[in-house]
């Protein structure tokens, strides 16, 4: 029943099979083409997905400091007015003091970041509820410090001259944090000589939120000079965004070269294929069979040799990716993500369409030659 519906694809089949090792070698040069597109671009794109999940969370933060040509070295009180005006609704706005110093504890002295907040929960907390959202006394110490100390909670650390109670640790740091919370203390705001602070740090409720802060801050403190300097982490990522895509670009340029290097090799096969079978064409054509028949029969032949070499370079690019990220830290889920499925998709279907178009000429030069010249030889 199929060789009556489908008599080309029959007929092609058949002659594939006659020269396997031929059709063999053909299809190989797409399964190498399609497993360079599939691996690249799946790599590339679970390496970017990754990159933006370890990242994700500096998106939503605003950092303003004050700007080098003030001459300042700290925020007055009308900046944080400014900056919670224009954070307001869009997220957490938090006064952050600063300064650095010698800290001592039973393992031993180490130097540290001292931050000055009352509300280390918006900026230490990661999450845990160990930190807490007011802070009035003692000290909070990062993970690192308090490893390498040997601190926990109710041990005594001396910031400078004056002594403090832990009160609790911080928990460790995941990802990158503009902040060093690993290996700093957090002590209440009253502890530090002055009442102005270092910077200003907000957590936006979104990206969008943060771009919207950074401008409204910057309307608001720098249309007449420059007195703050206001850094949207936001601007990162995109940064990061686009080397990926700039990357990832170029990867599957590479690949697609070895594409069309596999269609420069079907076109080869099919030119050779033509030749030898002239004799058979042109008894096919003088018997009657359409050129049109003939047309058809050897584009599916390519084609045949594409879809072949397609799936298989598809399902073992798919599988070599999936290898690699078992076997390193690349995580698996990054390369699982439903939008990649599109990469072994997209990639096939370009390996049957060089097949395709490789086997283009060949199969036109073929039926279009008068039957008595094919007979000729």
């Amino acid at each position: 029943m199929s060789n009556r519906r489908f008599p080309a694809l029959s007929l092609a089949t058949r002659n594939l099979s006659r020269q396997r090792l031929r059709a063999a070698l053909a299809a190989l040069g797409i399964v190498i083409g399609v497993f360079a597109v599939v691996t690249l671009g799946l790599l590339g794109n679970a390496l970017s997905v990754a990159a933006q999940e370890e990242l994700g969370g500096l998106g939503d933060q605003v950092i303003v400091s004050p700007a080098q040509e003030s001459d300042r070295e700290t925020l007055d009180s009308r900046d944080v007015a400014a900056v919670q005006r224009a954070a307001d609704g869009r997220g957490t706005v938090v006064p952050l003091q600063s300064t650095g110093g010698t800290v001592r504890g039973t393992g031993g002295q180490s130097f540290a970041q001292i931050y000055g907040t009352d509300n280390p929960q918006a900026l230490f907390g990661n999450g845990s509820n160990a930190v807490p959202s007011s802070h009035r006394q003692g000290a909070l110490v990062g993970s690192g410090l308090a490893e390498d100390l040997n601190l926990r909670p109710g041990s005594t650390i001396t910031v400078e001259q004056n002594e403090y109670r832990v009160v609790g640790v911080l928990p460790p740091v995941e990802g990158i944090s503009p902040l060093q919370p690993d290996s700093a203390v957090v002590l209440p705001p009253s502890e530090f000589a002055s009442d102005e602070v270092s910077q200003v740090v907000v957590r936006a409720d979104s990206p969008e939120d943060a771009r919207a802060i950074a401008s409204g801050v910057r309307d608001q403190l720098n249309s007449r000079q420059q007195r703050v300097s206001v850094f949207s982490l936001t601007s990162v990522l995109d940064q990061i965004s686009e080397f990926f895509n700039l990357l990832n670009g170029f990867l599957l340029a590479i690949a697609g070269i070895s594409l069309v290097v596999a269609g420069v090799s079907i076109f080869n096969v099919m030119l050779m294929t033509v030749a030898e079978r002239r004799g058979e064409i042109g008894v096919l054509r003088a018997v009657g069979i359409h050129r049109k028949q003939v047309l058809r029969t050897l584009l599916v032949e390519a084609t045949l040799l594409g879809v072949v070499g397609g799936a298989v370079g598809a399902l073992l690019g798919t599988a070599a990716v999936v290898a690699v990220a078992t076997q390193t830290e690349l995580p698996l889920w990054a390369v699982l993500q439903p939008d990649n499925v599109f990469v072994p998709l997209g990639a096939f279907a370009f390996g049957v369409f060089i097949a395709l178009v490789g086997g283009l000429y060949p199969a036109y030069r073929a039926a279009w030659e008068p039957p008595v010249e094919a007979l000729r030889g």
